[in-house]
Parts: C-alpha cells; structure tokens; sequence
C-alpha cells in the first residue's frame, strides 16, 4: 500500500507542476503574442489529475477566468476525480474492488493464512470455499502465542486442508529462544505443511531497520534448527521490502511466501515464488473476528506437489 501511495503522491506532483507550468506558459505566451498552449492540451491534463493546481494557477495569475469552460469545467472534474478517487478507496477498503485476482487456471491451488483476529473459526465452513491450505499464526518472536492456535490448529486438521503453521519473526530475539518458542507450540505432524517464517517490518523497523548481517544469520540458524526438528524445509514470507533487504540473493534451500497486493509478484533477484499472497482484504464465511478481511494466497503448483513440499526425504 505504501509503494503505491508513493507512486500516486510522485504522479500527482508531476502532473500538479506540468499544469502549472503549462498554464504560466499560456499566460505568458498569450502577452508577448507568442505560440500557445491549446485549451484542449490543457482540459486532458486536468483530466489526468492536473486540475487542481491549473484551478489555483488561473484564478492567481487571473488567466482563462472569463473562460466558463475552465471555471466552471475544471472545477466540475476536481469534484469527479474526488468522487472517482474516493468511491475506488471505498471498494478497495471494504474489500470489494481486489487490485490482484489471479486466475484459477493459472494458480488452482489456493488457501489462507488466520491468526486470532479472525476470532472464533467455523473451519467446516471456511474450508467449503474454494480453499485446499491454510497457514495457522503460531507464535511471536521468543515467548507469545496465538491465544487461537490450538484450537485452529485441531480443527483444521479435521478438514481437508492442508494445514501449516507460522512464526512471527522477531528482529530482537535470538534464534534459539525463538525456536524454543515454535517447538513448544507447534507439534509435529506428519502430514503438516512447512513451518513458515514471517519476516517483515514492524513498530520502528521500516524506517532504522536492523542490520542484514544479524537478521539474516539469526534468521538462518533458526531455519535449519527448524527444518532439523521438523523434517520439513520451512518456507519464508516476506514482504517486498524485508525480502529485498535480508532474504534476496540468499536462503536459496527455502521457499519463498511473497506479498504483494496490487500486482504479479517480480522479485528483485528474479526468484520464482512459492507461495503468493495476493489479498489481503477478502471475505470469506466462516469466521467472526477483529478483522472483517482475510489474507488469501495461492500456490505455485498442483495440491499434489503441495501435499508434498518441503520434506526433506521425499517419499519415494
């Protein structure tokens, strides 16, 4: 979300300082007898969001304000693109309008990943809707627990889901704390998917993150004591600025859990994803939480594969 505010404030900038400038032009232009801007050329670019600094820059500089198609016009499409803009927030805020709808065809296998704030879950019927895995919130760092684990935990297991767990990482706890945590929590499971690990920024991290060299060997001592005790190569989740600052050119042994809501996952190092989290804003029955939404995912293979991704000694 925050990579595409960036991108609207920086278009916004661009097109409030092209219409602008275009219209100090037009004035100037229009004194000295010179060539001019086209009224056309300058209606397009308020309607491509320059509208309202060509308002402010006209009625400043008093040019076009006798003109009843920019005075009257303009401001008729500031009160569009404000209504435009807020009903595509709207949709997108009560998880109507979904940026990423990846087809069926394409990614057959899909699933979700809860943690307690989907609250108490119907498992029987959440799993009804169109879902073959699930990722369960397991713990946090070196001492929470998901107070909703067991119980999610036990009856998704009951379902024909595939059913995981996950761990929160925690940039300031040691590895072996953090394990002592998951191993405590998680039992093991013959049938159970990877354990995966969720690293990403939270509280202050974004802006002074930690540094790579500690995350990642702390990162990595956790993932092989993992995969040791469970049998099974766990998986990392990452979001795309956690995945391009600690994971990227590295942890080629694991499977990567990619986030990205508003487009096709591209990551940096040109790695393929394992799983991909493409909303983070569905509806789904089945569940009555803090959170209205639901993160939906999808697979990169056939439940075939998925039902036997990450062993360490395959089944022959």
């Amino acid at each position: 979300m925050e990579e595409i505010i960036e991108l609207f404030v920086i278009y916004f900038a661009v097109i409030s300082l092209l219409a602008a400038g275009l219209t100090l032009y037009d004035k100037y232009a229009a004194r000295r007898g010179k060539w001019r801007i086209r009224e056309r050329t300058l209606l397009w670019v308020s309607v491509l969001g320059g509208s309202v600094a060509m308002l402010v820059t006209m009625l400043t500089i008093r040019h076009k304000t006798k003109h009843l198609k920019f005075m009257l016009g303009i401001p008729a499409l500031i009160l569009l693109q404000a209504v435009a803009a807020a009903s595509v927030m709207a949709l997108y805020f009560y998880g109507i309008l979904h940026f990423n709808n990846p087809s069926s065809q394409d990614y057959p296998v899909r699933g979700v990943d809860v943690s307690t704030y989907q609250g108490e879950i119907d498992w029987q019927v959440l799993s009804q809707q169109n879902i073959q895995f699930v990722y369960i919130k397991a713990t946090e760092g070196s001492s929470l627990k998901d107070t909703h684990f067991e119980y999610n935990f036990t009856q998704a297991s009951q379902t024909g889901l595939l059913v995981g767990a996950y761990h929160f990482f925690s940039f300031e706890s040691p590895a072996e704390t953090q394990f002592d945590n998951i191993v405590r929590t998680v039992p093991i499971k013959e049938d159970m998917l990877p354990i995966a690990i969720d690293v990403e920024f939270y509280g202050g991290n974004h802006r002074n993150p930690p540094p790579k060299d500690t995350v990642t060997a702390e990162l990595n001592t956790l993932l092989e004591k993992l995969a040791d005790y469970y049998g099974k190569v766990p998986v990392i989740y990452a979001t795309e600025d956690s995945y391009n600052r600690y994971v990227a050119d590295g942890f080629s042994d694991y499977g990567i859990w990619y986030r990205d809501v508003f487009h096709y996952p591209k990551l940096i190092d040109g790695r393929s994803f394992t799983f991909w989290q493409f909303s983070n804003r569905h509806r789904l029955a089945g569940y009555q939480g803090r959170e209205d939404y639901i993160d939906v995912n999808v697979f990169d293979g056939t439940f075939e594969e998925l039902s036997s991704f990450g062993q360490i000694h395959p089944e022959p």
